[in-house]
């Protein structure tokens, strides 16, 4: 789909809406602000972990009592033992959009899922699956040496996919020959490149602390979300009939505290892991985002808010008639 909005029906613009940044900046929070304050907005996840049901505790999924009165989209959209990808999120964000814009509202994309951000403002093409291929090639990816094998295959078969991963990103090398073996196009040539419609259409904004606040806050959310009883959700998690799909047993902190139960480590040093895991995710999250262009920056969460209730009440027309409150 293209940036514009209007794709679904009459709109209030052309422009999407959409708050980034890395986890734990307060994302979350600004965008719960904005709904209580305008009621057009309404707000729609790019979170590739908060479409789980039952993991509510680790994603810092919104509460329900937060959540009053708020729409927001593309929360608990499948079970953690259903696998979900991005090409679904797609057809789903599509779809809601498409809602929104019917009874003319204003959607505003929160999260910090690179790849579910480009899905939706940039119509990512996305390449089809191909489920024998994969199992034949994960099953070579399992064996000794095998990934080895499967990357110097995908050096000879697409170098330039090759040289953007690493290899002993198992994911990644496999998804790049699935797509170039069962396509018989190389993986690199699939989609539109990174940020093509830089020419307008969407209204951005970001939240980029200074490190050592961003760091902090990952550690003091880190500890609520342990004393919230993060550990009893995951055994919850992995003890039900259905267990977790492979990509829910690797959303961030979940791996770990599922080997802290299997006891493979202490909570001591399953809290430093999840810690350094979350730090890092952080800088991969704002290297992504900051090769957007579009993408305007602020150094707090504050100063965020102030810029989107500008673009808010410019989009809603009069900036008096849709305020729930005094902002």
């Amino acid at each position: 789909m293209s940036a514009s909005i209007r794709d679904g029906g009459a709109s209030r613009s052309d422009t999407l809406l959409t708050l980034v940044g890395p986890t734990a900046c307060g994302k979350t929070k600004v965008a719960l602000e904005l709904a209580r304050q305008f009621d057009l907005l309404e707000l729609v996840s790019i979170d590739s972990m908060t479409v789980y049901r039952s993991m509510d505790i680790g994603t810092a999924k919104p509460r329900r009592n937060e959540l009053e009165g708020i729409e927001y989209h593309l929360l608990d959209v499948v079970d953690p033992w259903e696998e979900y990808s991005v090409s679904q999120f797609q057809i789903d964000a599509r779809k809601t959009l498409d809602l929104i814009t019917e009874r003319n509202g204003i959607p505003l994309l929160v999260g910090g899922t690179g790849l579910y951000y480009q899905a939706v403002v940039d119509g990512l093409e996305i390449p089809g699956r191909w489920p024998d291929i994969r199992e034949g090639l994960e099953s070579i990816a399992s064996t000794e040496n095998g990934l080895e094998r499967l990357y110097r295959q995908l050096v000879e078969l697409d170098p330039a996919a090759a040289v953007k991963m690493r290899p002993n990103n198992s994911r990644r090398i496999v998804r790049a020959l699935e797509v170039t073996l069962g396509s018989g196009t190389p993986f690199s040539q699939h989609g539109p490149g990174l940020f093509s419609n830089v020419s307008g259409g969407v209204r951005a904004v970001g939240i980029d602390p200074p490190r050592a606040s961003l760091y902090e806050q990952i550690e003091h959310r880190l500890d609520l979300l342990l004393a919230s009883g993060w550990v009893e959700e995951v055994r919850r998690l992995i003890d039900g009939p259905n267990g977790a799909s492979r990509t829910a047993r690797q959303a961030l902190g979940y791996k770990e505290i599922i080997g802290y139960i299997e006891g493979k480590s202490t909570m001591a040093e399953t809290r430093s892991a999840i810690l350094a895991r979350t730090r890092r995710f952080a800088r991969r999250q704002l290297a992504w985002f900051k090769r957007d262009p579009r993408i305007v920056w602020f150094d707090s969460s504050e100063r965020a808010k102030l810029e989107l209730v500008s673009i808010v009440s410019g989009v809603a027309g009069d900036p008096l008639s849709d305020l729930r409150g005094s902002g």
